[in-house]
């Protein structure tokens, strides 16, 4: 005899496609959401990692930063130094400049001229004093124009005062002091 079937298969496969379908969405979501869940944690450790080194390189900027203000600081320092050392050098220098001032004053003091106050600023001089007369103020000027260490006298005042039976000259001169540096003075010596 045949056999027929008479159950609804047709129902029974489409249940079945239905359930293998949703077998397969359930499985696809599923491994979709494994995936993002991988992706998302795989981005989060590297976003972490970058977080670390960014952090790493921060704390080494703050020190780099740290060593550069140092290093400001130090060269700030030397260049200090270095000026006051070229202070130094310079007072050196001009040292015996003084002594050949005084020295050379004292030679061209004619007789009869009394100094009583000498100002100097920079190279240039101003001398205060007293001559018997105001010819000994020019011979005064004409030994200081003739001098190897002094230039360019010039005369301020001239008062002639009279004291008792005798007259005086109160002046006051000014003169340039020519430094060493400034024409080798050293090999005139």
């Amino acid at each position: 005899m045949p056999r027929i079937n008479l159950l609804p298969w047709r129902e029974a496969e489409r249940l079945k496609r239905q359930r293998d379908f949703l077998v397969a969405i359930a499985g696809a979501f599923v491994v979709g959401i494994v995936v993002a869940g991988l992706a998302n944690f795989t981005y989060v450790g590297r976003i972490d990692y970058q977080l670390e080194r960014n952090a790493r390189l921060d704390a080494e900027i703050k020190e780099l930063d740290k060593s550069i203000k140092e290093i400001n600081g130090l060269e700030r320092q030397k260049e200090r130094l270095l000026a006051r050392m070229e202070i130094i050098e310079q007072l050196q220098a001009s040292r015996p400049e003084i002594v050949h001032l005084f020295d050379e004053i004292t030679r061209q003091i004619p007789e009869g001229v009394y100094l009583t106050a000498m100002k100097q600023s920079g190279a240039a001089v101003e001398v205060t004093g007293i001559a018997q007369s105001s010819t000994r103020v020019s011979a005064l000027m004409r030994q200081i124009d003739a001098s190897v260490w002094l230039t360019d006298p010039g005369v301020v005042k001239v008062e002639t005062t009279e004291q008792g039976p005798s007259r005086q000259a109160s002046f006051v001169v000014t003169l340039r002091q020519i430094r060493a540096s400034d024409e080798g003075m050293e090999d005139a010596r």
